[in-house]
């Protein structure tokens, strides 16, 4: 990291939290005064915005530090594989650091999973990590590999959050009440909820949430961290993919078996991608299964933060898509 930081509620910082509602362990939330650590694990961040984010973030009350190679840019992506595997892992692992924020998306995430000790982030207790698009690949695998509740939000060094006029007050509410367990009473669990516009299939269900960006959960099919959907409230969301191309990319996951039993589906923004209504009825109406859309959480403005692994379910007729976390006793 780029400066030192002091030890996170010395003597109690590496105590494991109790499991949530789903058996995901549920990171502690954040408290003013903690230290989130900024990375950049897929591609190359625009020091400007970095600047403008990090501002945002200790304008939270948290103290911000740095990966040593977030500037670092190799091409497409924010510097060398094992350069950003190691500022992820160094962040996870020192103590001193509450919470892991992805700086941007892009693309990367994916070449450093097998680089990462799993072992060693494991023994660093829970934490909390947020990132959107690319980092869809980072909350796959801590979801296989650590058993982690996660949060699918906005991130510092993107327009959303470092925009030359400001953050967007939505996105960064909500970010906020995701980072500090939110607001209310401490007894019992959290709740959050997102709504959105759209009904495809009525009904309700409720499940585990998983999934993420569309593009990212196709790349990882075949591969440790594909989507296991059984039992599950499936997220999905895009940018810039024509109507065909998201049509390729459900083929892929409903051939792969990566659909199979899903519990319904969540749709967040399909920014830029022309009409993709038509293609996203059809695939995943065709399942049977509760589908509501139109939430604000993907690429689009607002973006809302959605924890990954909480238990969540869905609405139809309110369209919307809530979510529960226990968070570990004394912890709120």
């Amino acid at each position: 990291m780029n400066e030192p930081a002091t030890p996170r509620h010395a003597g109690t910082g590496s105590a494991r939290p109790r499991p949530g509602d789903t058996g995901a362990a549920v990171p502690p939330p954040l408290r003013p005064g903690d230290t989130v650590a900024v990375v950049a694990p897929s591609g190359p961040v625009d020091p400007v915005r970095l600047a403008r984010g990090t501002a945002v973030l200790a304008g939270l009350g948290l103290k911000v530090v740095t990966g040593a190679h977030v500037l670092d840019r190799d091409g497409y992506l924010a510097g060398p594989d094992a350069a950003r595997a190691a500022d992820l892992q160094r962040a996870w692992c020192d103590p001193a650091v509450a919470a892991v924020l992805c700086a941007r998306g892009g693309y990367g995430a994916t070449r450093i999973l097998d680089l990462l000790d799993w072992e060693a982030m494991r023994a660093a207790g829970p934490k909390t990590l947020v990132g959107s698009s690319d980092v869809t690949a980072l909350h796959r695998a801590l979801e296989v590999r650590l058993g982690l509740v996660s949060w699918f939000g906005p991130m510092p060094a993107c327009p959303l959050l470092a925009g030359p006029g400001g953050p967007e007050p939505r996105s960064l509410d909500r970010l906020s009440a995701a980072l500090s367990g939110g607001t209310g009473p401490v007894a019992g669990p959290v709740t959050g909820s997102v709504a959105g516009d759209r009904m495809i299939v009525a009904g309700s269900a409720a499940g585990p949430i998983t999934g993420g960006n569309l593009s990212l959960l196709a790349a990882l099919c075949g591969t440790p961290y594909r989507l296991r959907a059984e039992g599950r409230i499936v997220l999905l969301e895009d940018v810039g993919e024509a109507p065909y191309r998201i049509d390729r990319m459900l083929t892929q996951l409903l051939g792969s078996g990566a659909l199979d039993g899903a519990a319904g589906f969540a749709l967040g923004s399909w920014t830029d991608c022309g009409d993709p209504w038509p293609v996203l009825e059809e695939r995943l109406g065709a399942l049977g299964v509760p589908v509501v859309a139109g939430l604000p959480v993907g690429h689009g403005t607002p973006q809302f933060s959605v924890p990954m692994g909480a238990l969540g379910s869905i609405d139809a007729e309110s369209c919307s898509l809530t979510w529960s976390i226990r968070y570990p006793a004394g912890a709120l």
